[in-house]
């Protein structure tokens, strides 16, 4: 395996929930908003790290899952 998840299953699930919100917002306004564009990346980029359960950002600072507590 190229790397150990560093995501926790309550914070995966809670990952997911809000990438794919975030999906959702940017599918109804993206002809309209920029924004969108943004919220939907953002979107994909929490929808990804949940499903695989590797955070690059969380890894950077260190953070690793005890999983004998």
């Amino acid at each position: 395996m190229l790397y150990v998840k560093n995501v926790p299953g309550w914070e995966r699930a809670l990952r997911i929930a809000l990438g794919l919100i975030g999906l959702a917002f940017a599918a109804m306004n993206w002809p309209a908003d920029a924004m969108a564009v943004a919220v939907g990346l953002m979107g994909a980029m929490l929808a990804l790290t949940g499903l695989v359960g590797f955070c690059p950002m969380c890894a950077m600072v260190g953070r690793t899952l005890d999983k004998g507590r």
